[in-house]
């Protein structure tokens, strides 16, 4: 049984642990607005991208095949998962679900006899694929030097991206993320970015039609790369928010928790402590009424 003395330390070292897991988890309500909102404004420019580009697409439809990034190669052997999480843990499932959806579709194109490369954005990422895919990893990118995500971050991924598709590294490129929804809910989600999966207008709606200038192939060779960059730089932005919003949940837990086990382990050191000073007493009394 353990002494008074270590039941002591041992609440004096919860209560030291709950006071960090408070910090930080206000440390994260204070940066999950900022990256909140800047997710939230990320996301229409990134939809009427994808709504422009539709547009182009469709009406250079005839012409051609277009420009590769919208095309594609005509195969899809090999598939590379460009998979982005977060550089730090104490976050609850947030990298474990990214990382969870990522390792299920690689397993279930390797069962289809499918080439899988992993490009890893983020050391949790990383560290826990390279455990099961350590030879499928062509690169890894950490972005923990980095105090606030710019544009200029995702194009550079963008570009490394493009560099491998150029080289025919991969047919497909498909990104992963957690969409932000809110504190307590953070989005695992699967995106295609190449070949660029172009949505179908319903049967029935109304589309406008346009004359491009200068042709829509050579729209779209300029604006499929800056298109490639915008969704990655989405898809950080979201997981930036996803991060702080999981953390902070995270360490509201780790905080009540603490506060749980101070409670209980105050009440077995009281009980502890009552118990040998009845003790001591009994052993006093006895030794006087033997006297």
């Amino acid at each position: 049984m353990a002494s008074l003395k270590d039941m002591r330390v041992r609440i004096a070292s919860t209560k030291a642990t709950q006071k960090i897991t408070k910090a930080m988890q206000m440390v994260a309500a204070s940066k999950l607005r900022r990256a909140q909102t800047a997710a939230e404004a990320a996301r229409p420019y990134a939809e009427r991208m994808d709504a422009v580009i539709t547009n182009i697409a469709g009406a250079a439809s005839g012409a051609g095949n277009g420009p590769a990034l919208l095309a594609g190669t005509g195969k899809d052997n090999v598939h590379l998962l460009l998979v982005c999480t977060g550089e730090r843990g104490l976050s609850g499932a947030f990298n474990s679900s990214i990382v969870r959806l990522a390792r299920e579709r690689a397993n279930a194109l390797i069962a289809q006899g499918k080439t899988v490369k992993f490009f890893c954005v983020g050391r949790k990422g990383y560290e826990q694929l390279r455990r099961t895919f350590d030879k499928q990893i062509v690169e890894n990118i950490e972005l923990r030097s980095v105090r606030q995500l710019g544009f200029k971050n995702a194009e550079d991924i963008a570009k490394r991206v493009i560099a491998r598709f150029d080289a025919g590294e991969f047919d497909v490129c498909t990104l992963f993320y957690a969409r932000f929804k809110s504190v307590i809910a953070q989005i695992p989600t699967d995106q295609q970015i190449i070949p660029l999966v172009i949505e179908k207008a319903k049967d029935g709606a109304a589309t406008a039609v346009y004359d491009y200038e200068p042709a829509e192939d050579e729209i779209l060779t300029s604006l499929l790369p800056r298109n490639l960059a915008v969704q990655i730089f989405r898809a950080l932005l979201e997981n930036n928010a996803s991060f702080y919003g999981a953390q902070m949940s995270a360490m509201d837990n780790a905080t009540r928790n603490a506060g749980e086990m101070i409670r209980k382990q105050t009440l077995v050191y009281n009980r502890t402590r009552q118990a040998m000073i009845t003790k001591e007493l009994i052993e006093i009394i006895s030794g006087a009424e033997a006297v």
